[in-house]
């Protein structure tokens, strides 16, 4: 989940591996450090801290020259955040300097021997056992640095993607990943290594994504080499054109790019269903679908596998698809789903989520899936990304690139490509009416102009949010289709405001959380004019006679909730199984006031990190 930025060229390397490091602070930032080689020595400056707290110290405590450097952005998992265990880490004899995103597993071992044979440890890092191991088996066996680094990493267990420099190779730096992503920039007699493409977008548009096992030796004014890791084998390097643009990263205005992202969703999902949605035709057109057709009409289950937002997702997904093909859908934690020998049948169809296409257990369930004969169908956004590359087939969400950590319009976006998918194949097997299925072509073609009425609630959901921003705990309940937007609408507000907040089926509050009803509790309610309308209204009244107090999230025009409730907040009107699209609206607008009213980091909230690329 850490950053990394590797830069060599003609450039002065300082420039682009600060900026590099800021637009990847999304991946983690409790510590940053830098390292540049000047043609004579390694200079290096790391802190506890942001990118800024970096750079005010960097520039008081060495020299920013020198055309080679790698950089780091961190988000802890071996030691605690500080100045000692940030990266890049030094080899004992500082001739090497590593950043490293991933766990070594097996790191305490590969430490105790290292110890024994004369090295020392500064950090309570394993990317510091991990540049030693390298040092030594380079020193014993008078090897150069990319053979070292290859022999060194077929040594560890776990995940990683690694820049590494010596400087005794001035003009070379080795890159290699397993499970972590990392991508190669190729400009004009200059290479960039980082994490993603947004640190090298504005300087060039062509890019190697390296594969799990590959390890890349990057040299100054010569081709770059891409080798297996296991078996040394060479491999063709695959240049990919960059989908994003130097626009779809910076903020644009907003005062958060999670503002920005939530105000992008009519657009994000018009991109979504663009050239697959053709309503007045009555035809969904998706690839991935079509040429895979017989796979999905033939499948007795879906599996669908995700975590956090994309989990939610998934959850709508399941009535979606329960209700229109009247197949049975299960959807798992894929970091659960990975460790407990899930029964898993050659004709299940497996539907992995995914915003950033890297997510470890998610990676780590398709692989047993596929193990297990399944066919599996990824849904993911970044284009070039591990699921992208690891599924049998897929559909890309096309929402842009998402740098809050928070997700927002990956959410409507991972609805609308699962609604699609379900939509046509309720179609090829003739479980939806046909007027039933043009119905629902049509609204999903108006639902961006519908979001764009939903976001004009957002002065009614900043009055609310300046009414309860001081809640200790906050209640989310929903029915049917919108019972996974209350744990989204949960999940949003503990992430980015830290009020604790649990999300129900609005009926399992008599089972339980009706403890905790009082004057004190904000109970937000997703009361939609649809079905089970009555039955809210009656979990209303519950809440109502015990003095909570009710946030309503009504279809426009409600007047039997709006008599109850104590604040009301209308959106339009839209089918049962589309309504999602728009009731997680307003949930996202409230908690992204009530945390900035509470002076919270909206876009970096603390222990979290945007893509989760460590198990």
């Amino acid at each position: 989940m850490c950053g990394i930025v590797g830069y060599i060229g003609h450039r002065e390397a300082y420039p682009v591996i600060i900026k590099g490091l800021t637009r990847l602070e999304y991946r983690g930032y409790d510590s940053a450090g830098v390292v540049l080689f000047d043609g004579d020595e390694l200079k290096l400056s790391k802190t506890k801290g942001k990118v800024s707290d970096l750079t005010a110290k960097a520039e008081s405590e060495i020299s920013l020259t020198g055309n080679i450097g790698i950089g780091h952005t961190r988000w802890a998992t071996h030691g605690v955040p500080n100045d000692v265990n940030s990266h890049p880490h030094y080899s004992n004899s500082g001739n090497l300097a590593i950043v490293h995103n991933g766990i070594i597993e097996n790191y305490e071992p590969l430490k105790k021997e290292l110890i024994k044979r004369g090295y020392t440890f500064h950090s309570d890092t394993d990317t510091e056992v991990l540049v030693n191991l390298i040092e030594d088996v380079k020193k014993t066996h008078n090897l150069k640095l990319g053979k070292a680094v290859q022999i060194a990493l077929n040594q560890v267990v776990g995940a990683y993607a690694i820049a590494v420099f010596d400087k005794e190779r001035p003009r070379e730096i080795v890159a290699a990943r397993l499970g972590s992503p990392l991508a190669i920039g190729i400009g004009k007699d200059e290479f960039f290594v980082a994490s993603d493409a947004s640190p090298f977008i504005e300087y060039t548009s062509n890019a190697i994504y390296l594969e799990d096992e590959e390890m890349a030796v990057i040299r100054l004014h010569k081709p770059i080499k891409i080798r297996k890791i296991k078996d040394d084998s060479l491999v063709d390097p695959y240049v990919q054109e960059l989908q994003m643009n130097l626009e779809q990263i910076e903020k644009d205005g907003y005062d958060h790019f999670m503002l920005k992202e939530i105000y992008q969703q009519p657009e994000a999902i018009k991109d979504t269903y663009r050239g697959r949605l053709h309503a007045n035709e009555g035809l969904i057109r998706m690839a991935g679908v079509e040429d895979n057709l017989q796979r999905f009409l033939n499948a007795d289950r879906i599996l669908i596998v995700a975590c956090g937002t994309s989990w939610h997702a998934g959850l709508v997904a399941e009535y979606i698809f329960e209700e229109f093909t009247r197949v049975p859908v299960e959807v798992e934690y894929a970091s659960e789903f990975r460790y407990r020998n899930p029964v898993i049948r050659e004709n299940d169809v497996v539907i992995a989520i995914s915003q950033s296409g890297e997510t470890a257990d998610t990676l780590a369930a398709i692989k047993l899936a596929k193990d297990h004969g399944a066919f599996v169908f990824g849904v993911c956004n970044v284009v070039g990304s591990s699921i992208s590359r690891e599924t049998h087939a897929g559909a890309y969400t096309h929402a842009g690139p998402e740098i809050g950590v928070a997700s927002t319009k990956a959410f409507t976006t991972q609805i609308t490509v699962l609604a699609l998918i379900a939509l046509r194949l309720a179609q090829a097997k003739g479980t939806v009416t046909n007027s039933d299925f043009h119905r629902h072509l049509q609204e999903l073609e108006l639902i961006p102009e519908k979001v764009e009425k939903a976001l004009e609630t957002n002065d009614v959901a900043e009055t609310i949010a300046g009414i309860y921003k001081d809640a200790p705990n906050c209640l989310y309940l929903g029915r049917g289709f919108n019972f996974p937007v209350a744990l989204e609408g949960a999940l949003k507000l503990k992430e980015i405001s830290y009020i604790h907040a649990e999300g129900y089926p609005a009926a399992e509050m008599k089972h339980g959380p009706i403890a905790l009803i009082d004057e004190q509790m904000p109970v937000v309610v997703i009361a939609q004019k649809q079905e089970h309308y009555d039955k809210i209204v009656s979990n209303i009244q519950e809440i109502k006679s015990r003095s909570g107090k009710i946030i309503a999230v009504v279809t426009k025009g409600d007047t039997q909730v709006r008599e109850l409730a104590d604040h009301v907040i209308e959106i339009p009107k839209t089918v049962d199984a589309l309504s999602p699209l728009l009731t997680t609206i307003p949930l996202q607008l409230l908690s992204y006031h009530i945390a900035v009213m509470r002076g919270c980091n909206v876009d970096q909230p603390r222990n979290l990190a945007k893509s989760v690329t460590v198990e």
